[in-house]
């Protein structure tokens, strides 16, 4: 091939000398020799003029001298292209993602991963748990993020963060004048609450069953957003993840109620089928979720 022998050409022409560019190119000066000599006979011309004590280029030779570096330029910079052609991350991850997760953590981590890898591209669905869960198995979505639990044997579960929970009030609550509550001081309260088959719910029947609450009415609206906007008009008090209300809280338009000796943990998770785990993407995007929280 005629790149090798423009390789030999363009090395013997820097080292002045036939024997330091074998030894350069780790070939055999004979090598060297013919490598010069197809090239002379391609060009139909002699590119070198040798003497016991000079090598030197004939002006057919100071062309191909110059042209040949282009070209060797040209040669590696296509190698260089091609590889990150083939290595480039591109394509398009479908996500699901339950309400807290999508609107209050996933934006963060999609602005991470479209920084780190712009040709990849997102499809975000939002629903509660057991959606996300339906999407996934179902191969509507890559991966699914959710904060509640789920039993399905037939995909992988892993939790990646923890999350906190706070039960909040308008900021007029008469609890608000409580020095220190109890987790008594909640019962026959209304209660505002995300729809059945969302982590939130599920974490709230758990509150209301382990301590033993009763509930004066309990009112159900399928989103996060609705539950904080009914809290603030007074309706009743409710538990969401203290990312979905931390500019309220910081805003005032809501209060934090904190029992005594009580503390509101769950963890969030993935969820993958074993046939899209392994997949390039994927593992990019799990990895980046490691990073965040890990």
């Amino acid at each position: 091939m005629y790149f090798d022998a423009l390789r030999t050409f363009i090395t013997v022409v820097e080292e002045k000398n036939f024997t330091k560019a074998a030894e350069k190119l780790l070939l055999s000066q004979p090598s060297v020799s013919v490598h010069i000599k197809n090239l002379e006979e391609e060009f139909q011309t002699q590119l070198l003029i040798r003497s016991p004590k000079m090598l030197k280029l004939t002006l057919s030779g100071e062309m191909l001298y110059e042209r040949a570096k282009q070209m060797m330029q040209i040669y590696e910079n296509t190698k260089i292209e091609i590889y990150e052609q083939q290595n480039t991350i591109k394509g398009t991850i479908h996500i699901a993602a339950s309400f807290t997760i999508g609107e209050y953590i996933l934006p963060t981590l999609l602005a991470k991963l479209s920084k780190k890898y712009p040709m990849l591209d997102f499809v975000v669905t939002i629903g509660n748990t057991d959606e996300v869960v339906k999407h996934v198995q179902f191969f509507k979505a890559d991966i699914g993020l959710i904060e509640g639990n789920t039993n399905e044997k037939d995909l992988i579960i892993q939790p990646y963060m923890e999350d906190e929970l706070t039960i909040i009030a308008t900021s007029d609550h008469p609890l608000k004048k409580v020095k220190v509550i109890e987790i008594e001081d909640l019962q026959d309260e209304i209660w505002i609450s995300r729809e059945r088959g969302s982590g939130t719910r599920e974490y709230l029947e758990h509150v209301i069953r382990t301590n033993g609450l009763k509930m004066n009415r309990l009112i159900t609206i399928s989103s996060n957003q609705g539950v904080k906007e009914t809290v603030m008009n007074g309706l009743g008090i409710s538990i969401l993840s203290i990312y979905a209300v931390k500019r309220e809280l910081e805003q005032g338009t809501l209060i934090q109620l904190k029992p005594k000796n009580e503390l509101f943990k769950r963890k969030f998770s993935y969820v993958v089928s074993p046939m899209s785990v392994e997949k390039k993407n994927i593992q990019l995007f799990l990895e980046t979720l490691g990073e965040k929280h890990g």
